[in-house]
C-alpha cells in the first residue's frame, strides 16, 4: 500500500486550480475515483455539462448556494455561506473516513483561513481523518509557514510579467 501524500498549490499566480484539476485528469486515466470540492468560487465548475461527463471518476462539489464571489456578499449573506461552506468541509470528512476516492481536491480551502472562516488547526483536524492511501490537494493564495507543516509538498504558482517586444 502507497502513503497517500498532502500537497499544496499557492501563491498569487494564475494556475493553482487547474494544475489540481490536471492531477485530477491524470488520476482518472490510471482508473482512479476523484472527488473536488470547490470553496470561495462563486459559480465554480460543478454546474459544467463537460464537466459532469467526467463522471464518475472525477466529481465535483460546491456547497455555496451564491453565484457572487464570498467577498461581495452582505455579512448576512456571508455567515448563510458560512455555514454551507461548514457543510462541505463536513463532506470533505466524511469523503476521507468512507475513502471513496484516491484524490481528494480541496480547491481555494485556503482561502476559508484567510477569510477567518476556519482556522488552521480545524484545517489541521479535518487532515488528520486522511486515509493513509489518500492523495489531498489543498490550493489558496495566501501561505504561511504554519500550514506548509501540514504538507508533505509545497508548490508555489508565481505569475512573471515581462515587457513584451515591439
Amino acid at each position: 500500500m502507497r502513503n497517500g501524500m498532502i500537497q499544496i498549490y499557492s501563491g498569487d499566480g494564475h494556475g493553482k486550480s487547474p494544475a489540481a484539476l490536471g492531477r485530477a485528469v491524470q488520476s482518472a486515466c490510471n482508473g482512479e475515483y476523484i472527488v473536488i470540492i470547490q470553496f470561495l468560487k462563486g459559480r465554480g465548475l460543478a454546474e459544467s455539462e463537460f464537466v459532469k461527463r467526467l463522471e464518475p471518476e472525477i466529481k465535483i462539489f460546491r456547497f455555496e448556494k451564491s453565484n457572487e464571489d464570498f467577498m461581495d456578499l452582505t455579512e448576512e449573506h456571508k455567515a448563510e455561506e458560512c455555514q454551507n461552506i461548514r457543510n462541505g468541509l463536513n463532506f470533505a470528512k466524511k469523503v476521507m473516513n468512507t475513502g471513496e476516492c484516491s484524490l481528494l481536491i480541496l480547491d481555494e480551502v485556503l482561502g476559508l483561513i484567510d477569510n477567518g472562516i476556519i482556522t488552521v488547526e480545524e484545517l489541521k483536524t479535518l487532515l488528520a481523518s486522511k486515509p493513509d492511501d489518500m492523495d489531498i490537494i489543498m490550493t489558496g493564495i495566501t501561505l504561511n509557514d504554519e500550514v506548509c507543516m501540514l504538507a508533505d509538498e509545497v508548490t508555489k504558482v508565481e505569475t512573471m510579467r515581462f515587457k513584451k517586444w515591439e
